[in-house]
């Protein structure tokens, strides 16, 4: 069940930071993908700044705030 949620988090954070960063769409498993990998960016920036939280809504934002971080990465790397 774990790589489920994983799956999920990964997916909804995914999709919600290309939403934000519009033009950065990887398709359904390009988002779960970037969520995922955005996901251990954001909770180790988060724990970094000392910000600990719980619930499934915070781990959303976290992994979001993570894959964002990636898409910039990516895209300064890309330097488009």
């Amino acid at each position: 069940m774990n790589w489920l949620y994983f799956i999920i988090v990964g997916g909804l954070a995914g999709w919600l930071a290309g939403v934000v960063w519009k033009g950065s769409g990887f398709g359904l498993i390009g988002n779960i993908l970037t969520g995922i990998v955005g996901s251990m960016i954001g909770g180790w920036a988060a724990g970094e700044l000392g910000l600990f939280g719980g619930g499934f809504i915070y781990q959303i934002l976290v992994a979001a705030g993570g894959a964002l971080i990636l898409l910039i990465l990516l895209r300064l790397i890309r330097g488009s």
